[in-house]
């Protein structure tokens, strides 16, 4: 690496928090400056983490003399927020999803493309040890071809995590419930580790519990068959007291089934399934000695290695002029899957991937 690049978050709420000790962690970053509409909220941040520059807006940053940014904005605001950076010449990370709609995620990456920067989408939980593993073993042939893949998520969350902020739970602000906040992460496992695009999707959602207090789903399900012949099931819902986890599973053509559970939310994923010829291992996944729903700053603290983990190698991606990881166009794939359920669950047909149509998919 010829130089430290320095870098800027913008968006300075709770994620953000994850980004900034991840950044002063690492050797060859310098955590430049920071953003947020709300300029107090940013120069506060500012004073916490020691940053030098702090600003109200993310052009003034832009211009700051930063290298690289990462977007820890709400769901809305990541389009334009990416596009900018690139004409800037900006390379940039973005949170999950990296858009609410596909025509969007297309643009981005367009935008991105075109100026030569690096685009990362956030997906931290592909950095777990046991998503790793499971990756490994399924690209190695140890579980043969991928036939079936599930995902099964099953947590809770109460009014005052969705009153916590005022875009929660709002098709415009958030872009949709479960499926978009929370099962994305393990929706771009899923399909990770299978290797094979999904091809069709059909689904339902639903708002069962927290009706008071949001306008999306707070439950949904989905068949999804993939371009191999496999296929894949999505249960999701934030309805669950207590909570029970989230697994991703999935067995291939041999027998063998690989998983990767985390309970826990925010612990580090295990793989309490794991089959492999040779390798077979069990491990009890719940327990009443387990505090099942940690609040959300300990779910964060607690993926904070692994945000640490992707930051490092985008961070190297930049400085070695390589991919990183998690491409933007990585990141769109599992934004074609949640939206394509939104559209199923709202057409009640099933929905190609990959056709001219999902290019129009969006969140409503």
């Amino acid at each position: 690496m010829t130089r430290t690049l320095r870098v800027g978050i913008i968006g300075c709420g709770k994620i953000a928090l994850n980004h900034a000790k991840a950044l002063l962690a690492n050797h060859n970053a310098e955590l430049y400056a920071c953003c947020d509409i709300d300029g107090a909220r940013a120069a506060e941040f500012a004073t916490r983490f020691g940053i030098p520059h702090a600003y109200d807006n993310s052009a003034d940053l832009m211009r700051s003399g930063v290298d690289t940014v990462t977007v820890c904005t709400p769901h809305p605001s990541h389009e334009a927020t990416v596009v900018a950076a690139a004409r800037h010449g900006l390379d940039v990370l973005c949170e999950k999803p990296i858009s609410i709609s596909l025509a969007e995620a297309d643009n981005m990456i367009d935008a991105t493309e075109s100026a030569g920067v690096t685009f990362g989408g956030l997906f931290q939980r592909r950095f777990w040890e046991a998503s790793q593993r499971a990756h490994e073993a399924i690209r190695n042939g140890r579980i043969g071809t991928p036939v079936f893949a599930s995902v099964a998520l099953r947590l809770g969350r109460d009014a005052a995590y969705f009153t916590s902020d005022p875009w929660r739970g709002t098709w415009d602000a958030d872009g949709g419930g479960v499926l978009i906040n929370q099962a994305i992460h393990y929706i771009d496992l899923m399909q990770w580790c299978v290797g094979s695009p999904v091809v069709r999707v059909s689904g339902n959602i639903a708002t069962l519990k927290h009706g008071d207090h949001i306008e999306v789903e707070d439950t949904a399900v989905a068949t999804l068959e993939f371009a191999n012949g496999a296929l894949g099931v999505i249960q999701a819902g934030t309805t669950f007291a207590p909570g029970l986890g989230t697994q991703v599973l999935v067995t291939g053509n041999n027998g063998a089934t690989v998983s990767i559970t985390e309970f826990p939310e925010g612990e580090p994923a295990f793989n309490d399934i794991w089959t492999v010829a040779g390798e077979e291992s069990y491990r009890p996944v719940h327990s009443t000695e387990i505090d099942s729903d940690p609040s959300l700053a300990t779910i964060h603290e607690g993926l904070t290695p692994y945000h640490a983990l992707q930051i490092d190698d985008f961070i190297d991606a930049v400085a070695h002029h390589r991919e990183p990881l998690v491409t933007g166009r990585e990141a769109r794939k599992a934004l074609e899957i949640v939206l394509a359920i939104y559209e199923s669950a709202r057409t009640g047909g099933p929905v190609d991937l990959g056709a001219a149509r999902p290019a129009q998919l969006t969140h409503r």
